[in-house]
């Protein structure tokens, strides 16, 4: 089979496709046969290096989620699942390549009405901001900034906090362009990425979905209201800095909370539930699977390039 692998960590030209054997299913497990994989911004902070423990295995396949058919189970699952289409989790990687084992109890049946390429832009991002905004307790009528909105969780937490009825949503992103795009899903203000830009944007905020993590986290930290809460999803643009904690403290009559959610944390079954639920949505058009561009599995390098860039909105997805 064809798969990506990286060679390098750091630089998009790390990244190379080459031939593998195709993976036998273990106990537990299945064997699908790819039809989409989800480019993610976790994938882009492995691939940078970010991650110590995924940066020691030079020839690691990436990325987290595919949809496709399964071909094989493993000697502990049930045959029948041969030949459904699926999403499926593969953990923090194997979903760049034409074939990629999953647990059972990471995959997802899809519907039919669902393609496997709107699946991966939903599978992922939806349940990180559903779990996101439900840790931080959002309630009707709060305000809510989703900072790094344009992404595909930025878009599933403005999409969300408009349903659950928050009285304000504010975004950051790179450019008014994207920001009136962003409009259209629920955004009332949109902020450039420092959170300026709009004078009529509240000062300070209820909750904050926060993607982005970087130099300026402390900065946002200082904008929650009185018993705010932050809760922290991604490290786009890197690891805040070593004192972030100071802003805490600072902030210490406020009341104000820091968190942060993995999906790793979240029962399996509560999961699929969620995953299954927000699948039926998007057939139903209450939520929106929003693809930027869908490039083939080759031109992986290339879609990390756009990530990089900042210019994706929503999600890229390979096909093999």
């Amino acid at each position: 089979m064809r798969a990506v692998i990286i060679r390098t960590f750091g630089d998009p030209s790390g990244m190379e496709v080459t031939d593998l054997p195709v993976p036998t299913p273990g106990a537990g497990e299945v064997l699908v046969r790819t039809e989409a994989a989800g480019v993610g911004g976790v994938d882009v902070v492995i691939r940078r290096g970010g991650i110590a423990e995924a940066a020691r295995d030079s020839g690691m396949i990436p990325g987290s989620e595919a949809a496709g058919v399964i071909t094989t189970t493993g000697p502990d699952v049930d045959p029948a699942w041969v030949g459904r289409r699926v999403w499926a989790f593969t953990r923090t990687s194997g979903a760049y390549a034409e074939y990629v084992i999953a647990r059972a109890d990471d995959i997802v049946e899809l519907p039919s009405d669902l393609t496997s390429v709107q699946a991966v832009t939903l599978g992922s991002a939806f349940p990180v901001a559903h779990f996101a905004l439900e840790r931080a307790r959002l309630t009707e009528g709060e305000s809510v900034l989703v900072r790094g909105a344009a992404g595909s969780i930025g878009l599933a937490g403005v999409e969300l906090a408009a349903r659950a009825g928050a009285g304000v949503i504010a975004v950051t992103t790179s450019s008014s362009q994207r920001g009136e795009r962003l409009r259209a899903f629920g955004a009332t203000h949109v902020l450039d990425r420092s959170g300026a830009g709009d004078a009529d944007a509240p000062a300070e905020f209820d909750v904050i979905l926060d993607i982005v993590g970087g130099p300026d986290l402390p900065r946002f930290i200082e904008r929650l209201s009185p018993n705010g809460r932050l809760i922290a999803v991604g490290v786009v643009g890197g690891f805040p800095p070593a004192d972030f904690g100071t802003a805490l403290l600072a902030g210490f009559r406020r009341s104000i909370t820091l968190g942060t959610l993995s999906l790793d944390t979240v029962p399996r079954a509560e999961l699929a539930r969620v995953r299954a639920e927000v699948f039926d949505d998007a057939v139903r058009g209450t939520l929106s699977p929003v693809v930027h561009d869908t490039l083939p599995l080759s031109d992986a390098a290339e879609a990390h390039r756009l990530m990089d860039a900042g210019d994706v909105f929503g999600r890229v997805v390979l096909v093999p």
